[in-house]
């Protein structure tokens, strides 16, 4: 009778072992909306910078700095989405016109200067060398 006891309970503890394997990674829990936005959000972040990688402008800088577009769409792709979304950010902040004032600082200057030597007559306020 000892035996027939001994094994129903090994039974029984096998069977317990098993449902308590079988349900432990069942444990569900809701999803909250800030978990469901950021997940969102990295794949905008993510598609934006493909697509930004993807200009053509983009792609022949480079080439020229000697990266082909397929080893820079790999790289981003195997980025953290916290990256790709600092590298999104750092992109918005360059200036879209980068070099604007500089070139109209330049065309300044050499409309002072012709106004200097009176090949044009722009400004009042110059007065040309005689």
């Amino acid at each position: 009778m000892m035996k027939s006891e001994l094994r129903t309970l090994v039974t029984l503890a096998a069977t317990l072992l098993l449902f308590a394997i079988v349900t432990s990674p069942l444990h569900a829990s809701m999803v909250g909306t800030g978990e469901l936005l950021a997940s969102e959000q990295a794949h905008v972040d993510r598609a934006t910078l493909m697509q930004t990688l993807s200009r053509d402008d983009i792609r022949e800088q480079m080439e020229r700095m000697g990266v082909s577009p397929e080893a820079a769409q790999e790289r981003v792709s195997r980025m953290t989405d916290a990256e790709v979304a600092e590298l999104n950010q750092r992109l918005a902040e360059l200036p879209a016109g980068a070099g604007v004032v500089e070139t109209v600082l330049i065309i300044f200057l050499i409309l002072v200067l012709l106004d200097a030597l009176g090949v044009t007559d722009i400004f009042s306020f110059i007065r040309p060398i005689r």
